[in-house]
């Protein structure tokens, strides 16, 4: 059992408590009984309004369905159907004219492109490898993935025809983004023989090499005659470091499994170890033992003798948990537990203010300011109660109004056809708005589950919705200020092994207008970032039109008159089926939120939650519509689960799901599907933190 104990009215976890005010209040000076009396008195405030816009989803979520279930066996109306959204408040009324007001915000986010990484907040080295991951080595990027267009190096030794390609490779680069006056970069002999076409690319000199600047990205082409490559390089090159992920999030939602007091104590621990700059890590690899800590910074003498330094290690945003679960961390007076979102936003603020104070190692953010990504926000009421609540918690921490910036996740559809109206909710501490396809697709089958049987996953991908989702959110961003001030993103890669694939794909995000899009790993950020050097995407920005209406982005993606063959049925059953299990078996099982899960073709995927929403309830419409039976799910369910057991023998703690149906996992695993329609928005959060919390209890 917990330990709990008061606090200004309140009952928290000790050691949660002992940690906030040994760590963190006392360090920053702050008087720790007024802390507790301000949280009190915020969650007084808040908690209420937080259960009140909950209860508002739930209101016009049976509204829609009611509509839906009205109009049944009648072709879908359009202009109806917006008129009903209206009606209801679904569809607020657009804000005038307005640009964002953000100021003092990092470069990293305001004037530069590039990639960002996602990684979760519970694994301290994979935090560190993420924070670090600023610069990255291209050719071993090349030499590791099949980025070179051919399968990655195999271990065992150094293969120097691959070593080769790899350095042509990397002239390529050099050559497209950094061009000589005259020559190619193929045919130096020597460093003393480079001059640029554009000699204001040349930035300086470091200790090992020559700093360039292109599209506002550096890269440090490396000398160095006593390593192997170095020594048998005509020119003496050793390797080109490419500035690589300028932001990283860590995430304390969707990519974790964090449902008690030890959890969240684990996320703010390593949160405070990023902004202290102590944060290490030590781990066995080769017989030795290895300690990870952060990067230090970059120095350099420009052109002009100057001595300078730039950042070694990526600009961090946190991002806090949504407005709906709640933890038992800690509870009200009355017992109820509060809002974990409320939680998060007073405890990484407050970690974060010692560095906004000047205390820590290497601090992060040079502007003084505290970057929080918020999820799963539905429509513009949602966005102002966390603009309130980021005015209250820099009150309660004494902190300058707007020292806290947001980052709007565009993963609803309540916020996509409200989405200026959304940033404007928040428009002088906005730095942020993304898009992502699998949370938003659960809550386009969600929001529209009465309506009739959706497409199958692999169609969703070309429906209407989602063209005008993506186009829209870049536009509506463009037109009320983001450029130059905030980012707007792109999705996640999800497939970390294949590298070649993405290196031809996801220059489009950039195509699209997006000055940054996330990447799965540090590798994956150095490749990425060569498509910034390739095109300037603020030129890009330039040429975008005009936010289009609302019509695209209403329709919903129905299959009408679709056809499918019981083979087809089957295997859209299958892929989601094995999808479900592979996550939720390390969710609830190992508390693992977000690894490379094998699909139901054995290539690895980074899932975290939002993958599992789409699929759950995929598979809940599709029972709800009669397209498939309880009888096929459970077939499917069943042959999945060997699947999984398979693709997972070689964990030697892995616990089969297998004879296990009425274990945590296989349990969860059922009622994500049987009872997804009754979720709210679809969630899997009340489930999986249900049955992780019984798992934990053993």
């Amino acid at each position: 059992m917990t330990d709990m104990i008061p606090r200004a009215g309140i009952a928290i976890d000790a050691r949660l408590a002992t940690f906030l005010e040994a760590e963190v209040l006392t360090p920053l000076g702050r008087d720790v009984d007024a802390f507790w009396q301000g949280f009190a008195a915020l969650l007084a405030d808040f908690a209420p309004r937080n259960r009140a816009l909950l209860a508002k989803r739930e209101e016009l979520q049976a509204q829609i369905d009611a509509w839906h279930v009205g109009r049944a066996g009648k072709p879908h109306d359009a202009e109806a159907y917006k008129a009903f959204l209206t009606e209801i408040g679904y569809l607020v009324p657009e804000p005038g004219d307005f640009q964002i007001g953000t100021q003092n915000v990092d470069p990293e986010i305001a004037t530069m492109a590039g990639p960002q990484l996602v990684v979760p907040i519970l694994n301290a080295r994979f935090l560190l490898n993420a924070a670090n991951a600023r610069w990255g080595s291209l050719y071993d990027a090349f030499y590791g993935t099949d980025a070179l267009d051919a399968a990655p190096a195999k271990p065992g030794g150094y293969d120097a025809a691959r070593g080769a390609a790899v350095i042509a490779r990397g002239r390529q680069f050099l050559d497209s983004a950094f061009p000589l006056a005259s020559g190619s970069w193929a045919d130096l002999s020597a460093r003393d023989a480079i001059s640029l076409a554009d000699p204001a690319q040349w930035i300086g000199e470091t200790e090992k090499g020559l700093l360039l600047k292109n599209n506002g990205l550096h890269i440090e082409v490396t000398f160095d005659s006593t390593t192997a490559v170095g020594a048998s390089d005509k020119a003496g090159i050793a390797d080109i470091i490419v500035e690589s992920a300028l932001t990283t999030i860590a995430d304390c939602e969707d990519s974790v499994a964090a449902v008690d007091a030890e959890d969240k104590l684990l996320a703010y621990t390593n949160w405070l170890g990023i902004i202290r700059g102590d944060l290490s890590e030590s781990f066995a690899k080769g017989g030795r033992t290895l300690t990870r800590t952060l990067a230090g910074d970059k120095t350099y003498t420009a052109t002009d003798g100057t001595q300078h330094t730039l950042s070694g290690r990526s600009l961090m945003f946190v991002r806090n948990v949504g407005h709906l679960m709640t933890n038992p961390a800690i509870c009200l007076a009355d017992g109820s537990e509060i809002p974990e979102g409320i939680m998060d936003a007073v405890f990484t603020s407050a970690i974060s203010t010692l560095n906004v104070e000047g205390h820590g190692k290497h601090g992060n953010s040079r502007c003084g300011s505290i970057y929080i990504v918020k999820p799963k926000m539905h429509g513009p009421e949602e966005c102002s109660f966390t603009n309130d609540l980021f005015d209250a918690v820099e009150d309660l921490l004494k902190l300058p109004r707007h020292t806290i910036k947001v980052g709007v996740m565009d993963e609803e559809r309540r916020t996509s056809a409200n989405l200026a109206a959304c940033i404007h909710a928040v428009r002088d501490r906005i730095v942020f708005i993304n898009t992502g396809f699998l949370d938003r697709t659960g809550d386009e089958i969600h929001t529209s589950m009465r309506a009739g049987p959706m497409l199958r996953k692999g169609a969703m991908k070309g429906s209407d919705w989602l063209k005008a989702y993506e186009a829209r959110n870049v536009a509506i961003g463009l037109k009320h200020g983001l450029s130059g001030k905030a980012q707007i993103g792109k999705g996640m890669w999800a497939a970390p092994d294949l590298m070649g694939q993405m290196m031809v794909e996801k220059i489009a995000h950039l195509r699209a207008g997006a000055n940054t899009a996330w990447v799965p790993s540090p590798t994956a950020a150095t490749l990425h970032a060569l498509h910034y050097h390739a095109e300037d995407v603020f030129a890009v920005q330039k040429t975008l039109p005009e936010p289009a209406g609302l019509d695209a982005l209403l329709s919903i993606p129905l299959a009408d008159g679709a056809n499918w063959s019981e083979d087809e049925i089957r295997e859209e059953l299958d892929n989601n089926c094995q999808g479900l299990l592979g996550y939720v078996v390390r969710w609830v099982d190992a508390g693992v939120g977000c690894s490379k899960v094998p699909d139901i073709n054995d290539v690895g995927l980074m899932e975290d939650r939002a993958t599992l929403r789409i699929s759950s309830q995929h598979i809940a419409n599709w029972l709800l519509h009669g397209v498939i039976t309880e009888g096929q799910v459970m077939d499917s369910l069943r042959r999945m689960a060997a699947k999984v057991d398979a693709q997972n023998a070689g964990d030697p703690l892995y616990l089969p799901l297998t004879d296990n149906e009425g274990g945590a996992a296989f349990s969860a695993a059922k009622e994500l599907i049987f009872k997804g329609v009754e979720q709210p928005s679809g969630y899997t959060e009340p489930l999986l933190h249900a049955w992780r919390l019984r798992k934990k209890a053993g």
